[in-house]
């Protein structure tokens, strides 16, 4: 920032200016200041360029289309004269240095910070693709640092300069290190282009480096690895690492799109995140100079013409430059010649930004010597503009991608990552397959680590007309979600294939065998209803006898049904009566056998699971109880602290009890088998057996994996950022689990490791636990209220 000189204006419109910014191809910009003090950045066009009545026009039509850029995450265009003897324009001035000049002092930047960073410069390309608009020239330089959130310069206004320059066959637009692979090749860009940007600014805040280079690298070299190599995305945190690479594609149908991105890392709004964003030490030089700036005075008024104070104009790509002397970082560099095989030059920017302090001295950590990195920024192009911004020709043919993002308190959109469903054969078939009552499966292609699956399809039930507690039901291309009405959802469309209201009491589990699920009445006439699983009709109804009543189900295996009853020929008042536990045949609809239980335990709690000739359940009187399944016979009973809310896991002939420590006991006999510590950790929530591995989480997020026969823990992940889990699904060599209510969303691991494979959430905060089931090659999802389909990838 300088002082004004003899030839500068002392005014612009209404504008008085204060001092001068910097100067580029397009002219000079200037700090000003409003009648009512507002602080802007005013742009005034070159003498030369002001002659040109094409470059009137194009300019007038480009500061309509930018004015339609006003958002929350730019800097907006405020006001302009295109028709005044210099054209000129002015635009808000944030306060707060660039991306570039951050990093160089502070280095990389703390993952909480880039990840609030990259929620909103996702916001910022929405709010420029809204307009039409694809900015072309996302850069370091070109995003500032504000207190309140990010902000995204120089866009909208380079296409007047430009004009059909920029559409010349083999002309390359953009900084080379930034630029997407498709922008390098000097094809047809959406705004997938700047996504691919995005992911370049990311990485360099996350890591301090260019991640196609850095250093004294040449611009050829950029270009190539842009075009042909990896990304370095060494230290980019494992949180951000998925979102970064999936930014990076090298195909832009395989990028997220801008409000994806927002979606998965603010599902809340991308203000929340933004809230003390900074790290102290940028916070307290912002604040500095914002003290600086607001402290400004105009300097006497100059009596010299505003047409004729502008001086030499600025060099352009073919000329010799008018001056040697430097502009400060970010404000216009000397014009270069291009590589000889790429028919380019570089050229500094004009946007407003933060390089000296008010009176001219360094604030201390934003010097005015460019970094090494700069270079790689500066803008390639024939025209003399650092900006590139052109209307979008349309939207590009990506598929609709979902992103999750991780984080200790929010989404993957990240621990896990981040990522997206990568595409369905679109001429896959969902089709009954053997007897497993399951779609056949689907081409689903699998994405890279950290990519998660967007939803296929979401429905959202009635409102408070689901059960969301109670585990889903899946058989052959159906969903049932618990609830009035029992809906049964297509799973590959979401239709509604039939809707059965008043046949499924609140609560009411989901048993299945054989096409059929059994449900009782909820005590309105104390029996048990099944029902064909495919129709929703009616197959059989059973009674227990005159006195007996069904009031719950408990589990299901392959003869049985496992209520509870109240016989109400055993009172021991008008108001008390004694309860029951039975089995019915599922194939007859005949009882098996009853037994009654102690006098006070209730007919509505219990809740249970069997496994082999054991029946287990719990109650809330704070009782395990366990019986054999061929006879009802009690085996043995005994108390389990303050907590039954819980369904026992049974396997190998083990019972499975969650607490401080997970506790494996004796099915036959109750005596503890083993015990398992969470060394250091807090307790174990209710586990799941699948194929010999017990699966656990822990009270701070943890997964554990542990060998059923040997105790021994096979793996524990301890950086998924959703909640803890609370059920699990198998599929393939993936371990999906479901997370919640709180932070509660759907993890994937890979089974033999427990790496993270992926993480996503919704932006809705149910406050219910979630649920998961397979269907084929996909995995059923509710957070409450809201059913999604999501391949199982």
């Amino acid at each position: 920032m300088e002082t004004l000189q003899p030839d500068d204006p002392a005014e612009l419109g209404t504008y008085r200016l204060l001092r001068r910014l910097g100067a580029g191809g397009m002219g000079r910009v200037y700090l000003a200041r409003s009648p009512g003090g507002r602080t802007v950045a005013v742009k005034v066009v070159r003498p030369d360029l002001a002659a040109d009545g094409d470059f009137r026009d194009r300019f007038r039509h480009e500061v309509e289309i930018a004015k339609a850029v006003s958002g929350r995450f730019t800097a907006p265009v405020v006001d302009a004269d295109p028709d005044a003897p210099l054209p000129w324009l002015a635009t808000s001035y944030v306060l707060g240095p660039d991306l570039t000049d951050v990093v160089a002092t502070h280095g990389a930047l703390p993952e909480r910070t880039v990840r609030a960073l990259a929620a909103g410069l996702a916001a910022a390309l929405q709010e420029v693709h809204a307009a039409g608009l694809i900015h072309r020239d996302m850069k370091p330089s070109n995003v500032l640092l504000a207190a309140d959130g990010p902000r995204v310069i120089d866009f909208g206004i380079a296409r007047a300069v430009d004009g059909n320059r920029m559409t010349q066959t083999g002309v390359v637009v953009g900084s080379p290190g930034y630029m997407s692979p498709e922008q390098a090749l000097g094809q047809d860009i959406s705004t997938a282009g700047d996504v691919f940007s995005l992911g370049a600014v990311l990485a360099f805040a996350a890591t301090g480096r260019g991640t196609f280079g850095h250093g004294a690298v040449s611009h050829a070299s950029l270009l190539y690895q842009v075009v042909h190599g990896e990304p370095d995305l060494e230290g980019v945190p494992q949180q951000l690492l998925g979102l970064v690479r999936a930014c990076l594609a090298k195909d832009p149908a395989h990028r997220p799109a801008p409000s994806e991105i927002v979606r998965a890392l603010a599902p809340q709004g991308v203000e929340g995140v933004l809230s003390d964003w900074l790290p102290s030490a940028v916070a307290s030089t912002i604040a500095t100079h914002a003290a600086g700036i607001l402290d400004l005075e105009a300097p006497q008024p100059s009596q010299t013409p505003i047409a004729a104070s502008f001086g030499p104009a600025p060099a352009m790509a073919d000329e010799t430059p008018a001056s040697t002397t430097t502009p400060s970082p970010g404000y216009g560099y000397p014009a270069v010649p291009g590589h000889v095989s790429t028919p380019v030059a570089a050229y500094g920017g004009l946007g407003p930004g933060y390089a000296t302090p008010p009176g001219g001295a360094p604030t201390p950590g934003y010097g005015t010597t460019a970094p090494a990195y700069g270079a790689h920024e500066q803008p390639f192009a024939v025209g003399p503009s650092s900006t590139r911004a052109t209307a979008s020709t349309g939207h590009s043919r990506r598929r609709v991608l979902g992103l999750a993002l991780g984080g200790a308190a929010a989404v993957a959109a990240a621990g896990g990552g981040t990522a997206w469903w990568l595409g369905q054969d679109e001429d896959s078939k969902s089709t009954a397959s053997g007897t497993s009552g399951e779609p056949a499966e689907e081409n689903f292609t699998t994405p890279p680590a950290g990519v998660a699956p967007q939803p296929l399809w979401h429905e959202t039930a009635a409102e408070d007309s689901t059960t969301t507690d109670v585990p889903l039901l899946t058989y052959e291309g159906l969903l049932l979600v618990s609830g009035d009405p029992l809906v049964a959802y297509d799973v590959k469309t979401s239709e509604t294939r039939w809707s059965k209201p008043d046949v499924c009491a609140p609560g009411s589990q989901l048993l299945f065998h054989d096409g059929k699920v059994f449900l009782t009445d909820g005590g309105t006439e104390g029996v048990l209803v099944a029902r064909d699983v495919k129709s929703g009709k009616e197959v059989w109804r059973s009674r227990l006898g005159k006195a007996l009543g069904v009031e719950g189900t408990i589990a299901i295996d392959d003869k049985y049904v496992y209520v509870t009853a109240t016989d109400y020929g055993q009172a021991a008042s008008a108001t008390k009566y004694r309860t029951a536990v039975a089995a019915i045949s599922h194939s007859t609809g005949k009882k098996v056998w009853l037994q009654h239980r102690d006098w006070g335990t209730r007919d509505y709690d219990v809740q249970g699971s069997v496994s082999g000739k054991y029946l287990v359940y719990t109650d809330s009187n704070y009782n395990l109880t366990v019986r054999d399944t061929a006879t009802g016979d009690q085996l043995w009973t005994q108390k389990i602290g303050d907590d039954w809310a819980w369904q026992p896991t049974v396997a190998d002939g083990l019972v499975f009890l969650p607490g401080e420590k997970l506790t494996a006991v004796d099915a036959e006999t109750g005596r503890t088998r083993w015990t398992l510590s969470p060394k250091g950790r807090r307790g174990f929530n209710n586990p799941a057996v699948i194929d010999g591995v017990l699966y656990v989480s822990d009270y701070d997020r943890g997964i554990w994996a542990v060998d059923v026969k040997t105790h021994k823990r096979i793996w524990l992940c301890e950086d998924q950022d959703r909640g803890g889990a609370e059920s699990f699904v198998r599929v393939g060599t993936t371990l999906y689990c479901a997370a919640g209510p709180l932070s509660g969303g759907v993890i994937a691991l890979e089974a033999k490791t427990g790496d993270v494979r992926w993480t996503w959430t919704d932006s809705t905060d149910s406050g219910a636990p979630w649920q998961i089931a397979p269907a084929g090659n996909r995995l059923l999802v509710t957070n409450g209220p809201e059913i999604y389909a999501m391949p199982a990838v």
